[in-house]
């Protein structure tokens, strides 16, 4: 989970790893400190996103990696997860900063807002606009996504 949101949070392939050993080199240094006021996830998630935030801060924005999509059993399946996964790639790189961090903890890792909120540091308020203007954003890029889809299959026939 941590792994998947540092690449959905921007960080480029070839700094994922770095990014994740880091992330639990501070959790383990962080480990006395922990107060029990959150879970350890949502603890991790805080830490994570920290990190994603100096990496992007420290790098110019690449275009996003390929995350692997689960295996699953057929070849076509396999290539559907893959262009999926590669649009909601480039439906996320269209997002503000703000915005990804909040939709990937919301629609991707299912966090709840109070729990996003903590995370981010951000007010509750303002994690509840966030997330309705990606939500907004990534479902008008969706439309357009499938709009110009549909338009270049009625060419081709």
């Amino acid at each position: 989970a941590i792994f998947r949101a540092l690449a959905r949070w921007g960080v480029r392939d070839a700094a994922l790893d770095d990014a994740l050993q880091e992330t639990f080199l501070v959790a383990s240094r962080k480990l006395g400190e922990f107060e029990g006021r959150s879970t350890h996830l949502t603890w991790l998630f805080g830490i994570a996103l920290r990190v994603a935030r100096g990496v992007r801060r420290a790098r110019t924005l690449e275009p996003l990696g390929e995350l692997e999509p689960p295996a699953s059993g057929s070849v076509d399946e396999t290539v559907e997860a893959r262009r999926a996964a590669a649009l909601l790639d480039r439906l996320l790189a269209d997002l503000d900063d703000d915005q990804r961090e909040v939709f990937v903890l919301a629609e991707l890792e299912e966090l709840t807002a109070p729990e996003i909120a903590e995370i981010t540091g951000a007010k509750l308020n303002t994690v509840y606009s966030r997330l309705r203007l990606a939500r907004r954003a990534v479902n008008d890029a969706l439309a357009r996504h499938r709009a110009s889809g549909s338009r270049e299959g009625a060419s081709h026939d």
